[in-house]
């Protein structure tokens, strides 16, 4: 909601606008007038809306047009002042100030308008009449007000109407001419539904209408209460209701109500709640909110930001195969303004037999979002009404900034859970069949996949020692000269070459000796498509010598050319490397070392397993 309201009084003279102004501060008809009033500010605490009011009085004696024109620019809403016995300043609202206003105004945020009727007290019939008409043919006119300056007749509900009228204003919300909802109230209404819609069966139950009435008012619907409104409902649409729940068309129903009665105050609040802003459009701080990331740390989600995303999972998958079918991941991002994932996503994670992404790969795509650009994964949390389901002040709690990865060496230890690889190799030395095949995917498997849907990073889940991590694969191009930071920075890196193409090696010796041989990145080399006859690499050292020189783990044999999933155990080792960087070589080499971590591995993703499908029977 805005900070302050400027309001501005303009009429033609005489009509009574100062009085207006002196009449509302000293709460008494003045003896004296001057010409113009001085700008006066009502303090927050004294206003019905709680903002601070900035009241600003016109004289056309003392302005000229152009201070004139100055202060309709910087106007939140303007007040025409007509008298009511005086038929001249009446025409004038039409002929004169309205398309002076509208001149100095843009087409599509114009300014509201206030109609005031003053000196109401000198006579006995109403100006409505004259004013309907009028009222009717300028939409920017949100009310007409008659009032008194001198008896204080409506002086406090004109003022109290003028800041309505910027804070919660008809026009985005409501065609007068149509009498329906505006495309874009409808559209956010609908999104706001389906948020609250907890359980996605397409009504609002007792449960959730509560949870929606204290999230928006701060306090739950007594049980009558809620009949009634169902009631209201039903007397006036057959499919307002269903199964004793409302429908989207019956929210829609009693917001158009709220409305129509002069309520817009109701339904901006639940718009505002759910992070709008006056042209229904997202706040760019409910979207983004203050994040601080310093130098060397990574972003993850935490325990209560996965329970969220699993309970978003759970409400769109209808057929419960722990999968999302194409029409269910439609349905979970009907509340985005755009479709986030695109078909490279499910090359990104694992996917069922249908290619569509499993439970645990949904979980993985949301991770990578998180670790590689934040930003958008608060944004993404934002559409999905994170912080208003979990009651948070914003999305930005369910992120873990974690510590310095120097501290992380110092102390030989990590609370860590994501670990990135990157995957280095000259071009056809096998990078994207490694990818690929961490995601549970062999040759076969990958020819299908089409050139513009290939995704250059693949994530999944690994065991060490009992704990579940996230590996996340980064496929560097293979331009030597070129590595980015971005291409440099990781917890581990992998170098592939290809056994059967002698000049293959050479790429990944450079490589290593040009970037990583004194840095404390672990490295791993990876003998790529080892189901092929190995060749002789045309490189001064054997592969196997190279490793040795440079006191690295011996070349791992690795091949996606199976007729099963190919093995993760390479997955394994690398996300261990990644964990602990501080172990020597020599420890990594240890086979009883490999073996505990392995083992672990087994045990938990086979425990895990079974737990999960516990709870899929629960569910």
């Amino acid at each position: 909601m805005r900070k302050d309201v400027r309001i501005l009084l303009v009429g033609e003279p005489k009509v009574g606008k100062t009085s207006l102004i002196m009449s509302l501060v000293s709460e008494e008809f003045p003896d004296e007038v001057p010409l113009r009033a001085e700008e006066i500010t009502i303090p927050a605490d004294v206003t019905p809306e709680r903002v601070p009011t900035h009241i600003v009085d016109y004289s056309e004696a003392e302005q000229s047009d152009e201070q004139l024109y100055q202060e309709i620019s910087k106007a939140n809403v303007i007040c025409i002042v007509y008298s009511v016995n005086n038929k001249k300043s009446i025409e004038k609202v039409t002929s004169h100030w309205i398309p002076l206003i509208n001149d100095r105004t843009d087409k599509d945020s114009r300014v509201p308008l206030i109609l005031v009727g003053n000196k109401s007290d000198l006579v006995e019939h109403s100006s409505m009449e004259t004013i309907l008409p009028i009222m009717n043919q300028y939409s920017e006119i949100e009310t007409c007000v008659e009032c008194s300056a001198k008896n204080l007749k409506n002086i406090s509900e004109l003022f109290y109407y003028a800041q309505k009228a910027v804070l919660h204003p008809t026009g985005p919300l409501y065609c007068p001419e149509e009498k329906e909802m505006k495309p874009s109230c409808i559209k956010a209404l609908t999104r706001i539904f389906k948020i609250s819609d907890l359980d996605n069966d397409g009504v609002l139950n007792d449960n959730e209408l509560n949870f929606f009435q204290r999230t928006c008012f701060n306090m739950p619907l007594a049980p009558q209460a809620l009949e009634d409104v169902k009631n209201v409902v039903r007397r006036n649409m057959t499919d307002g209701v269903k199964d004793n729940g409302l429908t989207l068309k019956g929210f829609l129903f009693l917001h158009t109500l709220f409305i129509q009665r002069g309520r817009h105050e109701t339904t901006w609040t639940v718009l505002r709640r759910f992070g709008y802003d006056d042209d229904l459009e997202l706040t760019q701080e409910y979207l983004f909110p203050l994040l601080k990331i310093p130098p060397d740390c990574t972003t993850e989600l935490n325990h209560n930001a996965y329970l969220f995303l699993q309970s978003v999972f759970d409400k769109h998958d209808k057929d419960r195969d722990c999968a999302l079918s194409p029409d269910e991941l439609k349905d979970l991002f009907k509340v985005f303004p755009y479709m986030p994932w695109g078909p490279d996503v499910n090359n990104t994670v694992c996917t069922n037999e249908q290619g569509w992404i499993t439970y645990q790969g949904y979980l993985s795509q949301w991770t990578l979002t998180t670790y590689l650009d934040v930003q958008r994964c608060l944004e993404y949390l934002g559409y999905l009404g994170y912080s208003i389901i979990h009651e948070q002040e914003s999305q930005a709690a369910a992120i873990t900034v974690t510590r310095n990865k120097r501290i992380d060496l110092q102390k030989k230890q990590t609370q860590r859970s994501v670990f990135r690889c990157n995957v280095l190799g000259a071009r056809g030395s096998g990078k994207s069949g490694f990818l690929q095949a961490f995601l549970g995917r062999n040759v076969t498997r990958q020819k299908k996949i089409r050139d513009d849907h290939k995704s250059y990073y693949a994530i999944s889940t690994t065991y060490v020692y009992g704990q579940e991590k996230y590996l996340l694969l980064h496929e560097v191009l293979p331009v030597f000269e070129v590595l980015s930071e971005a291409d440099l920075a990781c917890d581990v890196v992998c170098l592939v070459y290809d056994i059967s193409n002698p000049r293959s090696f050479e790429y990944c010796a450079k490589a290593y000796k040009k970037y990583f041989m004194d840095s404390k990145t672990p490295c791993m080399m990876i003998a790529a498509k080892s189901d092929l006859h190995e060749v002789r690499q045309h490189y001064s050292l054997s592969p196997l010598d190279f490793c040795r020189r440079h006191k690295l783990h011996p070349p791992q044999q690795f091949t996606c050319n199976s007729a099963d999933a190919p093995s993760k155990d390479i997955y394994t080792k690398l996300t261990t490397m990644a964990m602990y960087p501080h172990m020597t070589q020599t420890d990594l080499k240890n086979s009883t070392f490999w073996l505990r971590a392995s083992v672990g591995a087994t045990v938990f993703a086979v425990l895990g397993f079974a737990m999960y499908k516990a709870l899929l029977k629960q569910r």
